[in-house]
């Protein structure tokens, strides 16, 4: 069960946190976030499944960002699809 699941960055996250507010906290997300994610996706202090029209995408809380993706089951993926500030966000 330990890192079931693979990370999948796309270009637009990647955009994201090349941008220097965003930058200071990747490193924080490769070592604290991104193993959380691996383990259980789906559940957590900090994860919510959004509703409406992105029903199928989760926001990770990280501060005062929030980092959106999506859980592909059958391909065992996370796909990192973005991250905003929160009052960006909604």
């Amino acid at each position: 069960m330990l890192n079931r699941f693979e990370i999948a960055e796309t270009e637009t996250f990647q955009r994201a946190i090349s941008k220097k507010d965003i930058s200071k906290i990747y490193n924080k997300i490769k070592t604290y976030v991104y193993p959380q994610l691996r383990i259980n996706p789906f559940f957590g202090k900090n994860i919510k499944k959004l509703k409406g029209e992105f029903k199928d995408v989760y926001r990770y809380r990280i501060g005062e960002y929030r980092l959106f993706y999506q859980v592909d089951e059958k391909q065992i993926l996370i796909f990192i699809m973005d991250i905003v500030k929160r009052t960006d966000a909604y």
